[in-house]
């Protein structure tokens, strides 16, 4: 029983799985709130009721005379009591659909279909576990610096490139938490304000006056995703560089696997959301199918084996970069940066990487399905024309031979 030998003790983050139970929750969120130091956060593991998988086995279980003496609580009754007890920024999504009676072999082949179900409409009511994160209040509260540098090769190597369209919410925390965990590693960070309407000019401008390597561009119409990450590219001096939205700040340290890959010699390194290991939490379903789809395509025309490159979390050699032909003025610039580099030949590394959705402290996005979607099949048009003629949009592209794959990291099947 807690708080027992915890008694007196406080801790930034409590992890817990199963131990929610409708008869003893409410003073069990008590001691946890009073474990926590001020900010301190919490991320439970609890059993999904609605499971058929489990409802079956209390099925089973009674019939042969057992009984399963838990009271599971459903997402909305936990999302209820972690606000009552004074938690916020409460967050609570279905997850996985990958568990016992599954052999490991099957739960590795599965891995991808569960991250769908994950976020399918009503089918992810029947998920195994339901995930819960919370706060201690305050909001704000200020984390010890730790630096994840771990290369020498890449000391003041790297430009890091974060096009921004009404973030004046998200941009000054991105930058802030890249120093703090990547400060050797930057040799710039160029912030490229894409015409906002808001103050985010004026949050960058004050970050660049806090540090020199801090160097903006403040872009004319018209607008575009494409643009201004062109317009980054173009000024970055770096011998490395990465792009990232301004969205990724809560999964920053998930960066220091794509600087570990690049030190192992790729020329690319890619954050696949789609990765056998990687994690996506309130994906729109809608841009699943559609990302799904278009790969699968892509593929197929262009003859090559990928998982995910039309993210936008990208570190590359600048002269990889410079020989890119970037022509998409929106979203789909993403489908260039991530195709182009294989179908010259470069080497590729795929590393799983995670994707939580924007809460509503972080503003909303500027994607649009379905104002952005035909700028993918274009690119795919555009490529397969040269790889089929040699002509077209990008008959300038120098198409390598040979590399007909990416690498992706921690993929192997189970034996």
């Amino acid at each position: 029983s807690l708080p027992g030998p915890l008694e007196g003790r406080h801790f930034d983050f409590v992890v817990a799985i199963d131990l929610l139970d409708r008869r003893n929750c409410a003073s069990l969120l008590q001691n946890v709130y009073e474990f926590l130091n001020p900010g301190g956060e919490v991320l439970f593991y609890e059993s999904n009721p609605w499971n058929i998988v489990l409802k079956l086995r209390r099925s089973l279980s009674g019939f042969f005379g057992g009984h399963d003496p838990r009271s599971l609580l459903g997402r909305p009754q936990l999302y209820e009591l972690m606000s009552e007890v004074g938690f916020i920024r409460v967050f609570s999504v279905y997850n996985d659909f990958v568990y016992a009676p599954l052999t490991r072999r099957l739960a590795w082949l599965l891995r991808n279909l569960s991250i769908v179900l994950e976020n399918a409409p009503v089918v992810r009511t029947l998920a195994g576990s339901i995930l819960l994160h919370a706060q201690k209040p305050p909001r704000l509260v200020e984390r010890p610096k730790t630096s994840l540098f771990a290369h020498q090769q890449l000391r003041r190597a790297v430009s890091i490139v974060i096009p921004c369209h009404n973030e004046k919410m998200n941009i000054g925390p991105l930058v802030m938490r890249l120093r703090d965990l990547f400060d050797e590693y930057i040799h710039e960070i160029i912030p490229v304000d894409d015409n906002s309407t808001d103050s985010t000019a004026e949050v960058i401008r004050k970050l660049t006056e806090a540090d020199t390597r801090i160097k903006p561009v403040f872009r004319s119409p018209p607008n575009g995703v494409g643009r201004a990450i062109a317009d980054g590219y173009r000024v970055a001096t770096g011998r490395y560089i990465l792009s990232m939205d301004c969205d990724f700040q809560h999964l920053l340290p998930e960066v220091r696997d794509l600087f570990d890959a690049a030190v192992n010699g790729y020329d690319v390194v890619v954050g696949s959301r789609f990765s056998r290991h990687s994690v996506l939490l309130n994906y729109p379903f809608q841009k699943i199918i559609a990302n799904r789809g278009f790969h699968l395509l892509a593929r197929l025309v262009l003859l090559r084996r990928f998982r995910d490159l039309t993210n936008n979390l990208k570190l590359m050699r600048r002269e990889v970069v410079e020989k890119l032909e970037l022509m998409e003025p929106g979203f789909a610039v993403n489908a260039e940066i991530g195709l182009q580099p294989l179908l010259m030949g470069y080497s590729i590394q795929e590393v799983p990487i995670s994707w939580i959705n924007r809460t509503p402290d972080m503003g909303a996005s500027s994607f649009r399905l379905m104002r952005v979607g035909s700028g993918y099949w274009r690119v795919l048009y555009r490529l397969w024309v040269k790889c089929t003629f040699g002509v077209g949009a990008y008959k300038s592209l120098a198409f390598g031979k040979g590399v007909r794959h990416t690498r992706r990291a921690q993929d192997a099947a189970p034996h």
